[in-house]
């Protein structure tokens, strides 16, 4: 028995109840549907740069994909008997952003509300500022303002190479994020710098402190995968923890290791969603008797959520599909695959921000058919459960 949760970074099918709390500028995210909306685009011809026609995800189809949509928010496409089981699941805590999603996957909801920066000119303290200078040797701070990651590298890059100061800006989400050029001001500088900060951060409820490296000049910036995430410790075991502590192995795939600082994670690896992929397929190939591989594919939502690029999003799902159909043919008999989402980002939808969404599960391992209405956390004793491992959170178990 082996257990492989992946999380399809964004990837949600609309319907959460409170969405109308939740907001993308001044526009609640109700009717929000990332999987729903690009499907509808793709059907209608609007969805046709580097692919074509209607969206093409077999595989996830015959897990039971379409049918979770349709549980969550009535949207209906048609497609074949499901072969695995599928659900819609919902989420308690109060945030549509990675670390709420993934502590509530992983069998803990947030038992606090995050902390967030003012969408103002200034978004951060004097004194917030100033611990940053003094922490990076520099005279000063660039941006302070929520802004775009690829955006803010465009602007303030070439006066940040002259000066030699940290890029500061944040979002709608709990994060303070530092850009800098691993080049000009060091990559291992910029993570000393973030790892730093971040405990003062923490004690205000910042869910994280993202250090964002980026290479290139004369304003063609881009970012770079070193990317690291400083979070906030889970305050009690999850079950990467459950799991580890009963001496079964626990490997961590992207930026898993990050966002649960790495306890409880015997092993992580990082890279694009392509080498992550690899890496997938690696560990289904060698994971052990009673083993976790828990993995986030990141680029649905930072490549193409964030920025509202539908055809790019209808590309990486047909990409992800394609190379789950050749991962399904490796799996052994007993291993349990479960697919499902963190949150939303309708990349049809105003704004550049999360979307507040039901997410789909799908399992492969399982039989066939239709899931009970379940919450995040059901995923975590699901997956204890498939391990003989107790759980130790609120979900309950929904396979037998």
């Amino acid at each position: 028995m082996r257990a492989f949760l992946v999380v399809m970074d964004s990837v949600g099918i609309g319907g959460a109840p409170d969405a109308e709390q939740y907001f993308n500028g001044a526009l609640p995210d109700t009717g929000a549907n990332t999987l729903g909306h690009i499907a509808q685009a793709c059907a209608a011809g609007r969805a046709e740069i580097g692919r074509s026609g209607a969206l093409n995800v077999p595989v996830l189809a015959s897990l039971g994909l379409w049918n979770a949509l349709e549980m969550a928010s009535g949207i209906k496409f048609d497609g074949p008997d499901p072969i695995g089981r599928y659900g819609a699941a919902t989420a308690v805590s109060r945030g549509k952003d990675t670390p709420s999603g993934h502590w509530e996957l992983a069998g803990l909801p947030v038992p606090w509300d995050w902390h967030y920066f003012p969408n103002e000119p200034q978004s951060f303290s004097d004194e917030m500022l100033r611990l940053v200078t003094q922490l990076s040797g520099t005279k000063g701070t660039l941006a302070n303002c929520h802004a775009s990651g690829t955006d803010v590298i465009q602007q303030f890059g070439d006066e940040h190479i002259r000066s030699g100061q940290p890029i500061c800006y944040t979002s709608v989400d709990s994060v303070f994020q530092i850009a800098a050029h691993e080049d000009h001001f060091g990559l291992q500088r910029l993570l000393d710098l973030c790892e730093s900060l971040a405990p003062y951060l923490h004690k205000m409820h910042v869910g994280r402190v993202i250090a964002r490296p980026f290479l290139g000049a004369n304003g063609d910036f881009h970012r770079t995968t070193n990317r690291k995430d400083y979070a906030i410790a889970p305050p009690s075991p999850v079950l990467t923890n459950w799991i580890n502590n009963a001496g079964q192995n626990v490997d961590a795939i992207g930026k898993i290791g990050d966002i649960f600082s790495m306890s409880g994670i015997d092993h992580v690896v990082k890279g694009s969603d392509a080498d992550l992929i690899e890496h997938l397929f690696a560990s289904v190939r060698t994971a052990t008797e009673g083993s976790l591989t828990f993995a986030n594919f990141v680029e649905f939502d930072s490549l193409y959520g964030h920025r509202r690029d539908v055809s790019g999003y209808a590309r990486a799902l047909e990409w992800f599909d394609d190379q789950l159909g050749k991962l399904m043919a490796e799996m052994q008999a007993g291993d349990l695959l479960i697919l499902t989402a963190d949150h939303g980002n309708d990349p049809t939808w105003v704004g550049t921000d999360h979307t507040r969404e039901c997410v789909p599960v799908l399992i492969a391992g399982a039989g066939a058919g239709p899931l009970p209405p379940m919450k995040f956390s059901d995923v975590a004793a699901t997956v204890a459960a498939h391990l003989g491992v107790r759980s130790q959170g609120p979900g309950r178990a929904f396979l037998p």
